[in-house]
Order: structure tokens, then C-alpha cells, then sequence
């Protein structure tokens, strides 16, 4: 858990904290996914500790496989309370459902190269065996 502290952070404080860059911070905020950050009298940016909070939770949105605009709508429905359950269930569902699919992929892709592995293995153990090059197309 990172702790956040309850002074006021510069935009470069709370990129090290959450581990975003100063640019995306003002990306998030100029495509409204983040909401103004605080100016001081100067016009540099600080962050509250909610303000990061809400970084951190965006963040693991975008861990689960959220796109900018799944986060963005996720945040403004759960701002709007727990009327709005139903909706955000739904968009974890979807992101559910396609990480189900990339792990699926990610999984043919294993067992591809496990059987390109053996391949090599079964001609580094037997010389008299020709490599008939990139045999992937008779991978089943």
C-alpha cells in the first residue's frame, strides 16, 4: 500500500508516487479522465491526497485492461454513486471477458512455442534430422 501524504504533492511528487509520468498526469487531466489538479498562485499543479488516491485507483483500472475511455466513464459512474453499480459491473465484466481472451491467446501461444522448443531439442539430440525451417504451419 502507498502511503500518501497529507500536504499538498508538486505534479513531480505525485509522478513518483504513482509511477506516471508528469506528461501523462497532464494528459489525464487535459482529456478530463483526471480532474483539474489544484493551482498554486505561480500556476504550477498540486495534487491532495484524494487527488492521488483517485491517480492510483485510475491506475488500477488500467491494470485489469480499462481503455482511457472505460476509465473515464468509470470514474464519472462511480462520482455519481451506487446507483451506477449495475453499469460499472458491467464494464468489469467486459474487461473480465477479454482478459479471459488473452489469456487464451497468450496460452496457444505457449504451447506453440513449447512444440518449437521440442523441435530443437529433438535436433540438437539427433544431428541426422533436417530442420525443415519455420515449421509452425504444422503446429496443431
Amino acid at each position: 500500500m502507498i502511503e500518501i501524504s497529507d500536504k499538498p504533492l508538486t505534479i513531480r511528487e505525485a509522478a513518483e508516487l504513482t509511477g506516471l509520468s508528469e506528461d501523462t498526469l497532464r494528459y489525464y487531466e487535459r482529456i478530463e479522465l483526471l480532474p483539474p489538479a489544484e493551482r498554486r498562485s505561480n500556476g504550477h499543479r498540486f495534487y491532495t491526497a484524494d487527488q492521488v488516491q483517485g491517480i492510483l485507483f485510475l491506475m488500477k483500472l488500467k491494470s485489469i485492461g480499462m481503455t482511457l475511455e472505460e476509465m473515464k466513464q468509470f470514474r464519472m459512474l462511480t462520482d455519481r454513486g451506487d446507483g451506477t453499480i449495475p453499469e460499472r459491473k458491467k464494464i468489469l465484466e467486459k474487461c473480465y471477458r477479454n482478459i479471459n481472451e488473452e489469456i487464451e491467446r497468450l496460452q496457444n501461444v505457449r504451447k506453440a512455442l513449447d512444440y518449437k522448443k521440442d523441435h530443437y531439442d529433438k535436433l540438437l539430440s539427433n544431428s541426422s534430422l533436417d530442420d525443415p525451417g519455420c515449421d509452425f504451419l504444422s503446429y496443431k
